[in-house]
């Protein structure tokens, strides 16, 4: 089988920047450009794959014209997304919905369970997560009095942080930060407050009744616990497993060889450079190691992260 090379695609975004250009030399549309979709199926941003005997084919049709690459996962859609965030400036507080929620009000679409990796953040940065709301009353109360500074609950992070940010769970990413993002291949948020900020001379849109429907009440932190250990020719950090998917990073230097999952394994290289089966690789190069794969070998000296499905 061989390996699938994904042609990623780029969200602009009224809090973006340039770093997707200065840190992976992407070809960005915009001074604004806050996203990278970096392997996705979905329809409001989907990967073609270059390269190869499926060059030019969309990653949807491979999963259901091809099931056999991916293991033949149970479902209809692409079960997951893998995106990199430039945050030049804060993104709205959100929250998502969960499977069975937006199933019923957003057209059958999956929920958003996700994880972020803090590939960078300027010195002194903070994110928030979570709020300080002490059942469903209050938090419906202080975001309807609009007291966000009481509300919401914000932590100091620095470079190779991780969060698990489960559906139900108030968050926003903060400006001066890059995030690798793991998700359910859902583009469901709803905003429920934007720092009254003006898109195109107005304000956007929020959702807050959406929002308060989905809040839980009150915040319960989720507990990750990275471990690391080290492998003959890298580290390997397990960063979590949740009920949609589990991701791994390795810190590869040397020679490193592994049987990926049962399913497929999608692989992007964060830093650094090298090969994966004689095939170069260098920082933003993102692919799927398709079921069946046997031994991959990567060579270098390079970080990659992996998520593979539950």
């Amino acid at each position: 089988m061989e390996l699938l090379f994904l042609e990623p695609v780029f969200m602009e975004a009224i809090w973006g920047g340039t770093r997707l250009r200065d840190v992976f030399g992407y070809e960005i549309p915009s001074e604004t450009t806050g996203e990278c979709w970096a392997v996705s199926a979905h329809k409001n941003g989907e990967c073609k794959i270059a390269g190869g005997i499926y060059d030019g084919r969309k990653l949807s049709s491979l999963w259901k014209e091809e099931p056999e690459l991916f293991g033949n996962y149970p479902g209809d859609q692409f079960p997951l997304l893998v995106k990199i965030i430039d945050a030049r400036d804060d993104l709205s507080i959100q929250v998502h919905p969960d499977d069975s929620y937006a199933n019923i009000h957003e057209n059958g679409s999956l929920g958003k369970t996700e994880c972020w990796y803090i590939l960078d953040c300027e010195p002194g940065t903070e994110i928030a997560v979570g709020h300080y709301a002490k059942d469903r009353e209050e938090m419906e109360s202080m975001i309807r009095d609009h007291r966000w500074k009481e509300f919401i609950r914000t932590v100091p992070i620095k470079k190779g942080d991780f969060f698990q940010i489960n559906p139900g769970c108030i968050h926003a990413i903060k400006g001066g930060t890059l995030v690798f993002e793991t998700q359910q291949s859902s583009d469901i948020t709803y905003r429920v407050y934007d720092y009254d900020r003006l898109s195109n001379g107005k304000p956007r849109q929020l959702h807050v009744e959406e929002s308060i429907a989905n809040i839980k009440a009150p915040f319960e932190e989720e507990q990750t616990h990275p471990e690391t250990e080290k492998v003959p020719g890298a580290v390997h950090t397990h960063l979590v497993t949740s009920q949609f998917y589990s991701v791994d990073k390795y810190d590869i230097d040397g020679v490193f060889t592994k049987e990926f999952g049962t399913y497929f394994t999608n692989v992007s290289v964060i830093s650094g450079k090298g090969s994966v089966n004689g095939i170069p690789l260098e920082a933003g190069q993102h692919f799927i190691i398709p079921a069946k794969s046997g031994e991959c070998r990567l060579e270098g000296k390079m970080s990659v992260i992996c998520s593979n499905p539950e």
